[in-house]
C-alpha cells in the first residue's frame, strides 16, 4: 500500500541477489527504466496519475514488485507462527517438564522411511509430544510399579526380554521370534512402529489422523496402587491441556486424533474420586479422541480393543507361514486345557468350577494354576498347554477380557467362551464376524447348572474341529505384532489392522462431515 504523505517515493524492484531489498547497491548501475520513477515526483509528475497511464513497461514491473512483496509477507508470516507454535506451551504446574523435545527411539522416520505409497486410507501425523510423556516414564521404568522394577518387561521396544526354555517346544528357527512380551507393552509397540509406518506424514496439513504417543497406561499403572486420585489424573490432564494448544487439535475438537492406551478401558474410567482407576476418558477433550486398548467399552463408540501382546513376534512373512503350518499338524493330545489361578476369596469362583471340571477328567484336560506368579512372563507351562490341547477354556479375568485369549490363538488351540463380552463384543477388527467360525460358547450359567464341559467339546467332530481350528489358524497374522519396525513383507499383522482401522474411520467421518464438540 502506498503511503499516504503528500509526496510518494515508488520503491526499486528487488535487486537479483536480495530478493527482499527495496534499495539497489550503491554500486549498482541504475537501469535505465527506472530514471523516469527514481526521484521524487514534482506536482505534475507520478503521485497525481492513475495507475493506468504508466508506460506499459512501467506497470509491469510495479505488478511484479507488488506480487513478489506480497509472497516475501506470506512466507515470514508463516515463519513466525511455526516458530510460535513450537515455542509455546500451556501455563502448567509442570510447565518445566513439557518443553523437553522426545526421545523414542527417534522422531524422525529411520533412514529406510519413504514417503507414502499406496495410502487409501490417508496418511499420520505423529505430535513430537515432549519426553514428561513418553521416554521419561520408560527412562524411570523402576518407579512404574509399587513392587518391582518394569525395566526388563519394557525392554526391547516393548518387546520385553528373548524367550528361553522354548527348545523342543516350537521349531528351533522360530525360537528367536519369541520374547517373554508384557500384557501391557502396547503403547511402546505401537509408538516404535508408527514412526516407521509407511503412511506416516511429516506434514500436518496433508494429514488424515494425528497420533498422540502418550503413554497413559504406563502412567496410570504407575499410581494405581499406593496413590491418590490426583496423581492418577496428573498425567492425563497435562497431555489434553498441551493438545488444547495445538491447531489442529483445535480445529476438530480432537475427533481426527488417535491414541493408545495400553490397558482396559475401566483403569480410565474412575467415576468417583475413591474408586479405582483415573477418570482420564471422562476429562474435557478426551471424548472424541479413538482410543485404541486391550479392552473396550462395548457401548462407547471411541473405545477400539486391540489385541494384547503375546510372545510371538514374526520376523518376516516366511515366520507366520512356518507358525502357522507347525500349529496346524502338531500332535495335540488332550481334549482340552485351562490355566488360570481361583479366585478364592470369591464366592462362587467361576474359574475354580472350571479347574475342578478340568481334574475330574483325568487324560482329557490339562491344567495349569497359576496361582502365584506361576504363570508371568518367562514360563513355558502355559503355551505348552495350548498347542497340546483341541481346545482352551477362556472364561473372563480380572475383567471381561484376558490376555490368555490370544496366546491360547496364537497355539492354534480353539478358544471356548462363557461370556459374550470377552471376545464377541470386543475384537471385531481382528476376529471372524460369525463366531461359531473359531470358538465355542458355553454359557456360564448353564456350566453352574452342571453343564459338563467334556460333553459338550466331544460332540464335535474331528472335521468340524479340523474346520474350526483352520479359521483360528488364518487369524493368527492378525492377532500377533511383528519385530521389524517397519512391519512383515505382505502380511498385515495386528498393528497395520489397528492403523488402517482407525484410519479409515477418521477418513469417513471427515467425508461425511461428523464432528462430536
Amino acid at each position: 500500500m502506498l503511503p499516504t504523505s503528500t509526496t510518494t517515493t515508488i520503491p526499486k524492484p528487488p535487486s537479483p541477489c536480495f530478493p527482499n531489498s527495496t534499495t539497489a547497491s550503491p554500486k549498482s548501475p541504475k537501469l535505465p527504466y527506472l530514471s523516469a520513477i527514481d526521484r521524487k515526483p514534482s506536482s505534475s509528475s507520478l503521485q497525481f496519475q492513475p495507475y493506468f497511464f504508466l508506460p506499459n513497461h512501467v506497470r509491469l514491473w510495479l505488478l511484479l514488485f507488488i506480487i513478489s512483496l506480497q509472497i516475501i509477507i506470506l512466507l515470514m508470516a508463516r515463519t513466525l507462527h511455526l516458530s510460535h507454535r513450537r515455542s509455546h506451551f500451556p501455563s502448567h504446574p509442570h510447565h518445566h517438564l513439557l518443553q523437553n523435545p522426545p526421545n523414542i527411539s527417534s522422531t524422525s522416520p529411520s533412514s529406510s522411511f519413504s514417503p507414502p505409497q499406496n495410502c487409501s486410507f490417508g496418511r499420520i501425523f505423529v505430535y513430537n509430544l515432549p519426553v514428561v510423556f513418553n521416554q521419561e516414564l520408560l527412562d524411570n521404568c523402576v518407579e512404574l510399579d509399587p513392587w518391582h522394577s518394569r525395566c526388563r518387561a519394557l525392554s526391547n521396544d516393548g518387546f520385553g526380554s528373548k524367550a528361553t526354555g522354548l527348545s523342543g517346544i516350537v521349531p528351533e528357527d522360530l525360537v528367536p521370534a519369541w520374547y517373554w512380551t508384557d500384557q501391557f507393552a502396547m503403547e511402546i509397540i505401537y509408538h516404535n512402529r508408527i514412526l516407521n509406518y509407511k503412511c506416516r506424514t511429516m506434514e500436518p496439513d496433508s494429514a488424515t489422523a494425528f497420533y498422540i504417543p502418550f503413554y497413559a497406561g504406563l502412567a496410570v499403572g504407575k499410581y494405581l496402587f499406593k496413590y491418590r486420585w490426583k496423581d492418577r489424573d496428573r498425567y492425563c490432564e497435562m497431555i489434553l491441556k498441551w493438545l488444547q494448544e495445538q491447531p489442529h487439535w483445535n480445529s476438530s475438537g480432537g475427533w481426527d486424533h488417535f491414541i493408545t492406551m495400553g490397558r482396559i478401558t475401566w483403569d480410565f474410567r474412575r467415576t468417583k474420586d475413591e474408586d479405582w482407576g483415573s477418570k482420564c476418558i471422562y476429562l474435557p477433550g478426551m471424548r472424541n479422541i479413538t482410543r485404541l486398548l486391550i479392552e473396550r467399552n462395548p457401548w462407547d463408540y471411541f473405545d477400539v480393543a486391540v489385541p494384547y501382546p503375546t510372545g510371538f513376534h514374526p520376523r518376516s512373512d516366511s515366520d507366520v507361514l512356518e507358525w502357522q503350518d507347525f500349529v496346524r499338524n502338531h500332535n495335540r493330545k488332550t481334549l482340552f486345557c485351562f490355566a488360570g489361578a481361583p479366585r478364592d476369596t470369591i464366592k462362587n469362583d467361576f474359574r475354580s468350577l472350571l479347574l475342578r471340571q478340568c481334574m475330574n477328567v483325568s487324560g482329557l484336560c490339562r491344567a495349569v494354576d497359576c496361582a502365584g506368579t506361576r504363570c508371568s512372563n518367562g514360563t513355558s507351562l502355559v503355551l505348552e498347554a495350548f498347542l497340546d490341547s483341541e481346545f482352551c477354556l477362556q472364561p473372563r479375568g480380572d475383567s471381561f477380557t484376558r490376555r490368555s485369549i490370544f496366546d491360547c490363538m496364537v497355539a492354534g488351540s480353539i478358544p471356548v467362551f462363557f461370556w459374550h463380552r470377552t471376545a464377541y463384543l470386543q475384537y471385531q477388527w481382528f476376529l471372524p464376524n460369525d463366531p461359531k467360525s473359531y470358538s465355542v460358547f458355553i454359557h456360564r450359567n448353564e456350566v453352574k447348572n452342571g453343564t459338563s464341559i467334556k460333553s459338550v467339546l466331544e460332540s464335535y467332530s474331528k472335521e468340524e474341529v479340523k474346520k474350526i481350528r483352520e479359521k483360528v489358524i488364518e487369524y493368527i497374522p492378525k492377532l500377533v505384532y511383528a519385530k521389524p519396525k517397519e512391519g512383515l513383507e505382505s502380511i498385515k499383522d495386528a498393528f497395520d489392522v489397528a492403523i488402517e482401522g482407525a484410519l479409515k474411520r477418521i477418513k469417513e467421518q471427515k467425508q461425511f462431515g461428523h464432528k462430536w464438540k
